[in-house]
């Protein structure tokens, strides 16, 4: 592997840059030398050498002036200086300013070889680093979030939108839709996505169990602390904060999250100590807090600073087109977990899937789904291996407009997507017929 590595040798003493070329050639790396440092700079690109051996003293330029040059062209090059007079305060500037190291003449060739192995160590490891993070840049994306409709693509364009922001978000869907998922995707997409994601969904505990989960407590601060204890804040440090069903909140816990948010600062629960914290808050909600707001429940105050940036979230059943999409990510997700064969989704229990209302969302496909794998034992799922109440509602609509759409779609399916007889078939004018297909997201399969 030396022979990758390039190393630059700049002295203006022929005796030591033949040497030193020798001694490193026959450790089998790739040298290069050079006696005059303006020369250096005039050829030197980002990346051209690994690792630079300078001597400090050199006529026009010193060694030192050399390494300021390189690294701020070169930030990543490896300055080791040569001197004859080593000094404290030479050897302190030299490192200061930016080199890896420091050898003085006479040089030892065995400490020399030790040094510049090290170095090339620690030059591995950064690069490897550095390409680790760029992997992880490439991997991050959005998740499990899946979906081609166009209300999905504008939730997508959102998240890209304000994750490289630090603006407060909150997240509006029903439950099911995926405000979760969202939020993790907003946070993997931001500048905080090396540190963690803490969720917290408020709904589900208790006014006093949720204080201490929130902001931690001190020992003895109530019966049973026995320890002391980080919150959920706390714990987000440096991170994103994302509290889940925001709307659920005491008026109590209300005017403390307010005062945190505001000051980025609190106490644990039975404590004195202020603890400061630097975090990205994202809320969700699956109730209209404005009404909340209107009806004295939930603090105006505190509204505004959360709805910051707003995301709504559609249901399921208003991207439709989806389902498909969907049902068949979730196949091969049980797959693998179940570590079963592929399966794929019969026509008849696509249509099931399809023409059903979707109360619990996405959250509900996926529990239809997982059943499914378990139950079934053919290469496809069968409509008997939905839940029984999905089963059941075959042909059975929850709307007028969810049987506008099927009927619609039905016609157009019987004349071939022919939109001329479709629309006499219907009733309606052509130009009605194209909104309804715009509307229902129809394409031809």
């Amino acid at each position: 592997m030396n022979s990758e590595t390039r190393i630059l040798i700049v002295d203006d003493e022929l005796v030591v840059r033949e040497s030193l070329k020798h001694w490193f050639e026959e450790d089998g790396y790739n040298v290069e030398v050079s006696e005059d440092a303006f020369n250096v700079l005039q050829i030197l690109q980002p990346d051209k050498w690994d690792i630079m051996l300078v001597d400090i003293k050199m006529p026009k330029m010193s060694g030192l002036e050399l390494l300021e040059r390189v690294k701020a062209i070169d930030p990543e090059c490896i300055v080791v200086i040569i001197t004859a007079y080593a000094s404290v305060p030479t050897a302190v500037e030299a490192l200061k300013n930016g080199a890896f190291d420091y050898v003085t003449k006479p040089i030892d060739p065995e400490e020399l070889s030790h040094l510049i192995a090290k170095a090339v160590k620690h030059k591995n490891l950064k690069n490897e680093n550095i390409s680790l993070k760029a992997r992880i840049e490439e991997m991050i994306n959005l998740g499990d979030l899946v979906g081609e409709s166009l209300e999905m693509k504008k939730v997508f364009e959102l998240i890209h939108i304000v994750a490289p922001q630090d603006t407060t978000v909150m997240i509006r869907g029903e439950s099911g839709t995926g405000k979760e998922l969202i939020a993790r995707a907003i946070h993997l997409n931001s500048p905080r996505k090396y540190y963690p994601i803490i969720a917290v969904n408020c709904g589900a505990l208790a006014e006093s169990i949720l204080e201490s989960e929130l902001f931690g407590h001190e020992k003895g601060a109530f019966t049973g602390a026995q320890y002391k204890r980080k919150g959920k804040i706390e714990m987000a440090d440096g991170g994103t904060l994302f509290l889940d069903e925001v709307g659920t909140l005491s008026p109590k816990m209300q005017v403390d999250l307010l005062r945190v948010i505001e000051s980025k600062q609190f106490n644990r629960v039975g404590g004195n100590d202020v603890v400061k914290v630097n975090f990205r808050l994202i809320s969700a909600t699956n109730e209209p807090l404005e009404k909340l707001v209107e009806n004295g429940k939930f603090r105006e105050d505190l509204y505004y600073r959360l709805n910051v940036f707003a995301i709504n979230v559609p249901a399921l059943r208003e991207r439709r087109t989806d389902i498909p999409i969907l049902a068949n990510f979730f196949v091969n997700k049980f797959s693998r977990l179940m570590n079963k064969p592929n399966k794929s989704i019969s026509k008849d229990a696509m249509e099931v899937l399809n023409n059903y209302n979707w109360p619990g969302n996405v959250r509900e496909l996926e529990n239809a789904i997982e059943r499914a794998m378990v139950v079934g034992t053919l290469p496809e799922i069968q409509v008997e291996n939905l839940p029984f109440r999905i089963e059941n509602t075959k042909g059975m609509l929850d709307s007028l407009e969810d049987s506008e759409r099927l009927h619609i779609k039905k016609i157009l399916e019987k004349y071939d997507w022919n939109v001329t007889r479709a629309a006499a078939a219907l009733e309606i004018d052509r130009v009605t017929l194209y909104n309804k297909m715009r509307k229902y997201d129809f394409r031809k399969e």
